[in-house]
C-alpha cells in the first residue's frame, strides 16, 4: 500500500503508532521536533520514545492490576513499546522498569530501520489537511497548540493539570457519608462526607504540615489560577478558608443529625457507570503517600481506595470526550486523529496504548474498512472509552487506566478476589475481540 499517514510527535504514542501503521503496510512520515538543535525543556536527548519522568511502566501483574493487564493486551497486539520494554527490563520486583537509554535507543533503531517509516526532524505548526495522528504530548509546541485551540475552541485545550483525587465508589463508607446536592437541588448528585469542628481543624493542620511535591524546573512558571488552587494553598490562607470554599457545609442536611455539618467534603460522580467519584476542589501538590494518609482521615473515606491521586503540573490536553469520536478522530476535522497524553490519558503505558489503537483505526480506514473498538470490559477498551465519551467533558482530567473505568462486575466478589475477576473477564473479552476483528496476536512472538 502507498497510503501515507503523517504522525506528529515521536514520544511513546507516536512511536507506537508509527510502528503499527508500518507493520500494517502503510507508509509513515514521523515528524519529531527534537533534533537539529531543537529540544524541549524536559528532554535530554534526540531519541524517540524518550522517557523524562520515570523509568517504570508500573505493575506488570496482569492478574490483579489494570496497568499490568494493559501490558498484556498490548503485547498481544504486537506493541513495539512493550517489546523494547521487555528487552531492556531491569530488576524491579513485580513492576516493569526499564533502562531508559536502552529502551529509547531500541525504539529509535527499530523505527529508523523500518522501510515504511521516514523520520523527519521538523516542527509542525498547523493542523494538516492530510491523514495524520497528533501525538505531541504534554509539551505541544505553542504554534500547534494555538492551531488546535483555534479549531476546537480556547476552552477545549488546557495547559495546566489541576487534578483532584478520584475514589472508587465501593470503598466509601455510606453509613457515614450520604448522597445529596446542596439545598436539595440536583437530586443525589454528590456524596457528602461531614466533618466536625475538631475533625476539620485536624484536617487543615495536616494539610499545612504535609510534604509537598516541588515543581520541575520546566514547570516553575506554571501559574496558579483561582479555579485550580491547590487545597493546601487555600488552607495556608487561613483556617476558615476551606470551610467557606470547597468544604462548606451550608445547604447540606446530614440525615443523621438533621443539621448542616461544620464542614463537608463533596465527591462528584466521575464516570457513566458511577464507579468513580471525584473529590471536588482537592487538586493538590501533596506527595502521593501524604494524600492517602491525610485524605483517609476524612469521615467516610477511612478505607478509601484511590483510582487516581491529585496533582497540579504543566500539561497540554484536549477535552477529548467532547471533541473526539470513538475512533479518536477530531469531529470537526476527521482527517486528524489524536493519540497519547494530549488526549487526556495519563502515563507512558496508557499513551502508547492509545497510539497503538489510533494507528489500528487509521490503518483500517486507509483500507476502506472499519474496526470496532475493544470492549469496555478490557483495559484498552475502558481507557479508550473514557477519553472518547464516557467521562464527563466538564470535569475531564488526565487519567491512568484502572478497574474503575470498566463496567461493574455482574456479581459481588470479596475484595481479595475482585481484581482477579476483572482481569478474567477482560482477557476473555479481549480474546473474543481479537478473533472477531482479525487483529494479529503477537504474544508468542
Amino acid at each position: 500500500m502507498t497510503k501515507t499517514i503523517h504522525i506528529i510527535g515521536g514520544g511513546l504514542a507516536g512511536s507506537e503508532a508509527a510502528w503499527q501503521l508500518a507493520e500494517a503496510g502503510l507508509t509513515v512520515r514521523l515528524s519529531e521536533m527534537r533534533g537539529g538543535g531543537n529540544t524541549t525543556p524536559a528532554h535530554e536527548t534526540d531519541a524517540l520514545a524518550e522517557m523524562v519522568c520515570s523509568n517504570s511502566f508500573r505493575s506488570d501483574d496482569a492478574e490483579n492490576n489494570a496497568v499490568g493487564l494493559l501490558h498484556q493486551e498490548m503485547r498481544r497486539m504486537g506493541s513495539l513499546v512493550m517489546r523494547e520494554a521487555d528487552r531492556h527490563r531491569v530488576p524491579a520486583g513485580s513492576a516493569l522498569a526499564v533502562d531508559r537509554e536502552g529502551f529509547a535507543g531500541g525504539v529509535t533503531a527499530a523505527l529508523e530501520a523500518h522501510p515504511n517509516i521516514a523520520i523527519v526532524r521538523d516542527r509542525v505548526d498547523a493542523l494538516p489537511d492530510h491523514p495524520c495522528i497528533i501525538a505531541t504530548g504534554p509539551l505541544t509546541g505553542s504554534a500547534l497548540a494555538e492551531a488546535i485551540a483555534a479549531e476546537t475552541g480556547k476552552n477545549a485545550l488546557a495547559f495546566v493539570d489541576a487534578i483532584a483525587p478520584i475514589v472508587h465508589g465501593d470503598s466509601i463508607d455510606m453509613s457515614i457519608a450520604w448522597k445529596a446536592a446542596r439545598w436539595g437541588k440536583g437530586g443525589d448528585d454528590y456524596i457528602n462526607c461531614p466533618l466536625t469542628r475538631d475533625q476539620y481543624e485536624t484536617f487543615v493542620a495536616a494539610l499545612n504540615d504535609g510534604e509537598k511535591t516541588p515543581f520541575k524546573d520546566w514547570e516553575k512558571d506554571t501559574p496558579y489560577f483561582e479555579g485550580c488552587m491547590p487545597i493546601e494553598v487555600m488552607a495556608e490562607r487561613g483556617p476558615e478558608t476551606l470551610r467557606f470554599g470547597p468544604l462548606k457545609g451550608v445547604g447540606l442536611d446530614d440525615p443523621r443529625t438533621g443539621r448542616w455539618p461544620h464542614a463537608c467534603v463533596q465527591l462528584r460522580q466521575d464516570n457513566a457507570q458511577g464507579t468513580l467519584w471525584n473529590m471536588v476542589g482537592f487538586q493538590t501538590k501533596l506527595r502521593h503517600g501524604e494524600q492517602v494518609r491525610i485524605f483517609r482521615t476524612i469521615p467516610g473515606l477511612e478505607n478509601a481506595e484511590f483510582a487516581r491521586l491529585g496533582g497540579i503540573h504543566r500539561n497540554s490536553f484536549i477535552r477529548s470526550p467532547e471533541l473526539l469520536d470513538r475512533e479518536l478522530r477530531l469531529k470537526s476535522r476527521p482527517n486528524v486523529r489524536f493519540a497519547g497524553q494530549i488526549t487526556g490519558c495519563e502515563g507512558y503505558v496508557e499513551s502508547a496504548a492509545i497510539g497503538l489503537i489510533a494507528a489500528r483505526f487509521a490503518a483500517a480506514e486507509a483500507r476502506g474498512h472499519s474496526l470496532s473498538a475493544p470492549p469496555n470490559t478490557t483495559a484498552l477498551g475502558a481507557l479508550l472509552g473514557h477519553i472518547t465519551g464516557d467521562a464527563n467533558p466538564e470535569t475531564f482530567q488526565p487519567m491512568n487506566v484502572n478497574f474503575g473505568l470498566m463496567p461493574p462486575l455482574p456479581e459481588r466478589f470479596r475484595k481479595a478476589e475482585r481484581k482477579k475477576a476483572y482481569t478474567d473477564r477482560a482477557r476473555a473479552a479481549f480474546t473474543e475481540w481479537l478473533g472477531r476483528t482479525g487483529q494479529v496476536e503477537a504474544a508468542a512472538a
